[in-house]
């Protein structure tokens, strides 16, 4: 365990919330590289923009019910971007049905995540996050289709799904 884990977990235990890190985790080695300027906005002025359940998911980091999310049916091409800042997180060709309840991904639009240790259960997950805003998103296991091997679960209000047809909605500034 390295130190930036340990004063992670430390500081996760006592209660002082943690800055969303690109760490080391089930990504290949060199796709951790943040390719955007993050947004610094207030949870006020989140909270302002987003539905109590989206912003509960994406800045409180709540989990949403599975089974619950139209997502899990999406099969059109397209997009899926962050439900807060808009960029773009995943494409669909992706997505794949991990019969968890959670939209799940093999990979990320590479850059556009941060990771870091999550231990609220009491062990070591992979948590991701908007790489833009910090808007909580999902956890990734290791237990994905191959070649990756990699299950980006996601809380289907943490995203929105923009079809291939439609242009993407500019980010939010």
């Amino acid at each position: 365990m390295n130190r930036r884990i340990f004063l992670q977990g430390v500081t996760l235990i006592l209660g002082v919330p943690g800055a969303v890190v690109p760490i080391p985790s089930l990504l290949a080695a060199g796709e951790m590289a943040l390719t955007v300027e993050p947004l610094r906005k207030s949870h006020q002025q989140w909270k302002a923009l987003l539905s109590v359940a989206a912003f509960e998911i994406l800045f409180e980091e709540q989990t949403e019910e599975p089974g619950s999310s139209e997502l899990n049916q999406e099969q059109r091409r397209g997009t899926y971007i962050c439900a807060a800042c808009y960029l773009p997180l995943f494409e669909s060709q992706h997505k794949y049905e991990s019969g968890t309840g959670w939209p799940s991904f093999t990979q990320p639009i590479a850059g556009h995540v941060a990771t870091r240790p999550d231990y609220s259960l009491l062990f070591r997950r992979t948590e991701y996050h908007c790489a833009r805003c910090g808007g909580h998103q999902g956890h990734i296991f290791g237990d994905g289709p191959l070649p990756r091997k990699e299950r980006w679960c996601n809380n289907g209000l943490a995203l929105q799904f923009v079809v291939h047809t439609d242009p993407l909605p500019p980010l939010r500034s």
